[in-house]
Order: C-alpha cells, then sequence, then structure tokens
C-alpha cells in the first residue's frame, strides 16, 4: 500500500513560520541575512516538512500570553485660572475644551482600532514594533495606534504606500523612489492614528541601527 502524500500547506502556516522568525531575528537569535534566507524559504515552500527546519534551532516559545484589554483612554481636563466670570461661564468654559478633545480622540480610536488590530503583520499600540519584508513578498499591512512602526523592505525593492493614518503621518522616501523596471515592488498598507509608519530599505534601517548603538 503506498503512503498517502504529504498534505500542503497555504499562506497561514507560512505566517506563523514567518512571525516567529521575525520575533527571533528582533530578540538577536538570528541575523538580519539569516531571516532573509529563512522567510525566502519559508514563502517557497510547499509542505510542513519544509518549515519545519527553518525553526527547528529556535526555542520553543510557550504558550501565548493572554491579551490585555486596551487601556482607558484618558483625556485631562485642563486648568483655568480663576477670574471674574459667572460661575456657569466658567463651568461651560470648561467643559466645552475638554469635551471636544475627548470627542476627536474617541472617534480616531473607532475609526482605526479595527484596522489597527486586523492587520496581518501586527500592530504597534502604545510602543514600537519593526517589520522586517521577506523578499518576494508583495503586501505588507501594518497598524499603528499611539505608537511607531518602521517597515524594512529589501534593498532594490520599489515600495508603495496606501493607507489612513489619522493624526499622524507615513514616511517613505529612499524606498519609495522608482527603481528600474522589473524590479520587485511591494505594497506597504498602514493603518491608524496617533502614530507614524516609516518604510525603510535594508540599509537605511542597518545605518539607523548603528547611529543609535552609536548614541548609546
Amino acid at each position: 500500500m503506498e503512503n498517502a502524500p504529504e498534505p500542503r500547506i497555504g499562506d497561514r502556516e507560512r505566517r506563523e513560520v514567518d512571525e516567529r522568525l521575525r520575533r527571533a531575528q528582533d530578540d538577536g537569535m538570528i541575523t538580519l541575512a539569516e531571516y532573509d534566507e529563512r522567510a525566502r524559504a519559508c514563502y517557497a515552500a510547499r509542505y510542513r516538512s519544509e518549515l519545519d527546519p527553518l525553526t527547528a534551532d529556535l526555542p520553543d516559545e510557550g504558550p501565548s500570553p493572554a491579551p490585555q484589554p486596551e487601556p482607558p483612554t484618558v483625556v485631562a481636563e485642563p486648568s483655568w485660572h480663576e477670574d471674574t466670570r459667572s460661575p456657569e461661564r466658567r463651568r461651560r468654559r470648561r467643559r466645552v475644551p475638554g469635551g471636544v478633545v475627548g470627542l476627536v480622540v474617541f472617534v480616531a480610536v473607532a475609526a482605526t482600532a479595527p484596522g489597527v488590530l486586523g492587520a496581518s503583520q501586527g500592530a504597534a499600540v502604545f510602543g514600537s514594533r519593526v517589520v522586517q519584508v521577506a523578499a518576494g513578498q508583495s503586501d505588507v499591512q501594518v497598524g499603528v495606534l499611539f505608537g511607531s512602526t518602521k517597515v524594512v523592505v529589501p534593498d532594490g525593492t520599489q515600495a508603495r504606500t496606501s493607507g489612513t493614518t489619522i493624526f499622524g503621518s507615513t514616511n517613505c522616501e529612499t524606498a519609495c523612489a522608482p527603481e528600474p523596471p522589473g524590479a520587485p515592488q511591494v505594497q506597504v498598507s498602514g493603518r491608524g492614528a496617533f502614530g507614524s509608519v516609516e518604510v525603510l530599505t535594508a540599509t537605511e534601517y542597518a545605518q539607523d541601527q548603528q547611529r543609535h548603538d552609536r548614541d548609546d
């Protein structure tokens, strides 16, 4: 009796392995060059037996921690100097600015939170995150909420940006510069509020890390 063929894998399994490789690279377990090599093999894999060797030398991560609830947004009431206005006028003056600011924050967070938390490459919430784009990867989705995300694309790859960051910014200079015809392209979709998304080439990111190490 012939052995049954090995079942094929899909993008979900490839993304799970890629995420583990990203965390290993962020923690310094593997170099950026090793990550690029393994990620390339990850996205080319067709069977589970081709994925397992890519993480065989990495320590077990254990069960993922339970997600923590988002901290509530606190908007401080502005203080005002005492004046000769009536108590009712002073109450109106205190109440309106605080209410407007709170409404703006609430609307911005409510409008962007689903897209931020649903980003396939993860989200930076009240912190920072580095997303490494694998060679041959054509689409990246990131989110940011009161934080910052750096997206690192391979040298020679032209990036294009899309999405909306409310009260924030998306920066892409060298990585979005025109490349020769036929160069690989990657679409970087960023969504969020009160944060920034920066798209860098691998060389730019390495230089940025060197500057950071010198400053430390």
